[in-house]
């Protein structure tokens, strides 16, 4: 067996400084948190999982576009509206 020269330690030191500030969070999306308090969380880097409270178009209007404009995505999925930052997909194919 050849020896290709793998360093787990300087490998475990590159994960160590990733960036993983990101949180999923849980929330209601009823129309009583503004919407740049979601740009920015997503901003962030957090996944929300928001439970619709209502007309998902309406509450939705104050920040969707703008999310989705950077990069990020939204899928409307079981009553509840999922959002991501850029670089993390919403994977639906077994929908």
């Amino acid at each position: 067996m050849s020896d290709f020269g793998l360093d787990l330690t300087r490998a475990e030191e590159e994960l160590d400084d990733l960036d993983t500030a990101g949180e999923v969070v849980l929330g209601v999306l009823d129309g009583s948190t503004d919407g740049q308090e979601w740009i920015d969380a997503v901003e962030s880097g957090d996944v929300l999982v928001l439970a619709v409270d209502g007309d998902l178009n309406r509450l939705a209007a104050g920040f969707a576009r703008e999310i989705r404009d950077r990069g990020g995505s939204l899928t409307h999925f079981r009553g509840f509206l999922v959002v991501t930052p850029e670089g993390v997909d919403i994977d639906t194919d077994r929908l």
